[in-house]
């Protein structure tokens, strides 16, 4: 039986997590759940799975917590509570998918406990990268990947040598307006940027699925976890998302991984590795879909695709940078304080505000990402 805990149970990837564990109670067991703000949700995880210990944001949703609990698990909170659940339990797995930058602190803290990680939260390695992959090889910590796009070239590049790679390709559904100009952006909603066309996520990552910064966030991920220069990762505009990435070995041959558009694929595979067991997932059937689509990228159309690859080729402190002003930017779009082409706005003015530092440490990278948080809230 293999335990687990869970960085952001309350969300999409969280739940999706438990979902895929419900169907093999023989098989895993949950040490610890970290739920932020969603008391009511929290509980009912506690109730079916039985943490021996769960965090939440608050103190006062720590007590609220406590006293509606119907099991003698222990309940903590805040940054202390993160870290406990990341390195303070019996899990072997940690699975982070806490949205944003603050799942950096309790990702290294897991792996300097020796847990392996399920990393869904890639603003972890767009941040630190240097620091996150330097401390999981010295650890001897795996990190496999969540995403559906690095879980595809994960194994893709099973039993095959990394120096025999030309090219990888992660496929990009095109987000919300993957249909419309430019033009047709200036008044788009939030209602309208949240209707994601294939896949059900956050709301943050279902709005840089939508200005293609997602899509930049998994390059510089990419570079990261699979140690490979920037021109060799490319992404490809894909509707249907029933091919999640594929790779490209030097004799040309191309080896890609397909399935059905649903995150308990990959979700499973990370729990499972190196086993492959069956999914609650519906089955894959080519002729039904009929025909796939592609379409070049247009980085004119999606210039916040084109600034990660900017920050990652500059490399240093720039890519945190990058990732704290756009989610300052898009949280500013859902609260309605700025439109949605505003958001490659102000990412664009912050970068540019930025003199990269070469190899930040952990403090300065803190210090960085306030600043650019702070650079980024304050713009017009």
């Amino acid at each position: 039986m293999k335990k687990v805990s869970i960085l952001g149970s309350t969300g999409s990837v969280g739940a999706q997590t438990l979902d895929v564990i419900s169907h093999y109670p023989e098989r895993f067991e949950v040490e610890g759940l970290a739920g932020g703000y969603n008391i009511p949700l929290l509980l009912e995880q506690i109730e079916r799975f039985r943490p021996r210990k769960v965090s939440v944001a608050t103190k006062e949703a720590a007590e609220q917590l406590r006293s509606a609990a119907k099991s003698d698990v222990q309940v903590l909170y805040g940054e202390e509570g993160l870290h406990e659940i990341a390195a303070g339990t019996d899990a072997e797995l940690v699975v982070t998918a806490i949205v944003g930058s603050q799942g950096l602190k309790p990702t290294l803290a897991a792996i300097d406990a020796g847990k392996h990680i399920g990393l869904a939260n890639k603003e972890t390695l767009v941040s630190a990268g240097h620091l996150v992959t330097e401390l999981a090889q010295r650890r001897g910590v795996a990190l496999l990947p969540v995403d559906s796009e690095h879980s595809a070239i994960f194994q893709c590049l099973n039993g095959e040598s990394r120096d025999r790679i030309h090219k990888i390709t992660l496929t990009a559904s095109g987000g919300s307006f993957r249909d419309r100009t430019r033009e047709e952006l200036t008044d788009v909603t939030v209602e309208d940027a949240l209707k994601h066309p294939n896949w059900s996520m956050g709301a943050k990552i279902t709005i840089d699925s939508a200005t293609m910064a997602n899509k930049g966030l998994e390059v510089i991920e990419a570079h990261w976890l699979f140690g490979l220069p920037y021109d060799q990762i490319e992404v490809l505009i894909h509707p249907e998302s029933i091919i999640h990435s594929f790779v490209e070995y030097v004799d040309y041959s191309i080896i890609a991984q397909l399935g059905m558009p649903d995150m308990r694929v990959p979700i499973q595979y990370a729990l499972t590795y190196p086993d492959r067991m069956a999914t609650p997932s519906e089955r894959l059937r080519l002729s039904d879909v009929g025909k796939l689509q592609f379409r070049e990228m247009d980085f004119d159309r999606y210039p916040c695709l084109r600034m990660a690859y900017e920050s990652g080729r500059t490399g240093g402190s720039m890519p945190t940078v990058y990732n704290a002003a756009n989610e300052v930017a898009v949280d500013r779009f859902l609260k309605g304080k700025i439109s949605f082409l505003a958001i490659e706005e102000v990412i664009a003015k912050v970068m540019d505000k930025h003199s990269p530092v070469p190899a930040p440490d952990l403090s300065a990278i803190l210090e960085i990402d306030r600043w650019a948080r702070e650079e980024a809230q304050n713009l017009d």
